[in-house]
Formats: structure tokens, sequence, C-alpha cells
């Protein structure tokens, strides 16, 4: 009975441990999105526009959306806006223009 009792205390603990980790690891795999999207996208003063859209892990990908001002003089200071697929099992950003109201 004391054997069993100690593993389930031992279980109980390790589950805390592993839902805190989990957390924490969450926040940092966010934190390595955001910085592969800002990097990849070409504006400047780039930042993130909204949450990003997490799709299940059988997609892998996760999406954010990226506000930024154009580099290109030609585009005389004109802000804009990417969309970001953000591969989280190679850790790579792929940007795209994101212009919804285009036709």
């Amino acid at each position: 009975m004391k054997f069993f009792s100690s593993i389930l205390i031992g279980c109980a603990l390790f589950s805390g441990v592993a839902h805190a980790s989990s957390s924490q690891a969450w926040n940092e795999q966010r934190q390595q999105m955001l910085k592969a999207c800002l990097a990849a996208s070409q504006f400047k003063d780039a930042h993130a526009r909204g949450k990003p859209a997490e799709f299940d892990d059988q997609v892998g990908m996760s999406a954010l959306l990226v506000e930024g001002v154009y580099p290109q003089k030609h585009m005389q200071q004109r802000s804009g806006t990417e969309l970001c697929l953000y591969d989280r099992q190679h850790q790579r950003a792929f940007v795209s223009e994101w212009n919804p109201e285009a036709k």
C-alpha cells in the first residue's frame, strides 16, 4: 500500500511539472515563430498583427499576420501586410504579401 501511495504522489508531482514545462515550451515556440516571421519579412518596422493561428500537429504550421513598411523607395513608405506560415517542426518561416481586398 505504501508503495502504491508513493507511485501516485510521484505521478501527481510529475504531471504538475509537465504542465508547467509545456506552457513554457509553448511560449518559447511562439517567440521563435515571431522572431522567424519578422526576420523572413522584408518590412521595416515589422510587427505582429494579432495572435497566431495554430493548426493541428498533423499540419504542423502556425500562421501570423505581419505588418510593416515597404523598404523600397518607389513604395514611398507605404505600409503593408504579409502572411507568415511557420513550420514548427523545421522552425522555418515563409511569407507572402497579404491583401484580402485585392481581386
